[in-house]
């Protein structure tokens, strides 16, 4: 069976939670082998937000890149992925990317991504959003970036933050087409 390789980026954005659910779910996941970039903000965040290390999100990575390394693999449209999710991504992050600004190889591998036509999907967390926001968003969809704020569904009466992560985490994965039962899906009464 063909293993699917999927980056995922981290960035500082409040939600770190959602990165490291992320990697979870992909590491029980079949088939999958998991790219991991940490921006140096998101090691920043996830010790301000979390009882967890940067280690704990490394260790559930398949390979681990530092972000300052624009010679990595996943820097190269020749290096195939299956797709790449940026969860959470910062409006930083979305800027950068949308104006296809690769200091970083966050930035880099996802701008391959939209270039080579594979599957992006950003995480963005930020609100309330201003103009400049709004249209860096468009303009990321116009490019073929996949926008999905992490929005709770309400027909899946969460009982606890942990409902309300796994619900956006699976909505990220089923745009990568990743089969997960993290979340309760819609169906008709």
């Amino acid at each position: 069976m063909l293993v699917k390789k999927i980056v995922v980026g981290i960035s500082g954005a409040s939600g770190s939670i959602y990165g490291y659910a992320a990697l979870r779910a992909l590491r029980a996941a079949d088939d999958v082998e998991t790219h991991l970039v940490l921006t140096a903000s998101a090691r920043r965040t996830i010790a301000l937000e979390t009882q967890l290390d940067p280690a704990d999100f490394e260790a559930l990575a398949d390979v681990v890149y530092r972000d300052d390394d624009l010679a990595a693999s996943i820097a190269s449209g020749s290096f195939i992925i299956h797709g790449m999710l940026v969860i959470p991504c910062s409006m930083k992050s979305a800027s950068a990317i949308a104006s296809s600004y690769d200091g970083t190889l966050l930035v880099r591998a996802a701008d391959v991504c939209l270039k080579e036509r594979r599957r992006l999907v950003l995480v963005v967390r930020e609100t309330p959003l201003h103009l400049g926001h709004l249209r860096t968003l468009e303009r990321l969809a116009e490019i073929g970036a996949v926008i999905l704020p992490p929005i709770p569904a309400m027909y899946a009466r969460p009982k606890s933050v942990d409902d309300i992560v796994a619900h956006t985490v699976g909505k990220a994965l089923d745009q990568l087409s990743i089969p997960n039962e993290l979340f309760v899906r819609w169906h008709s009464p």
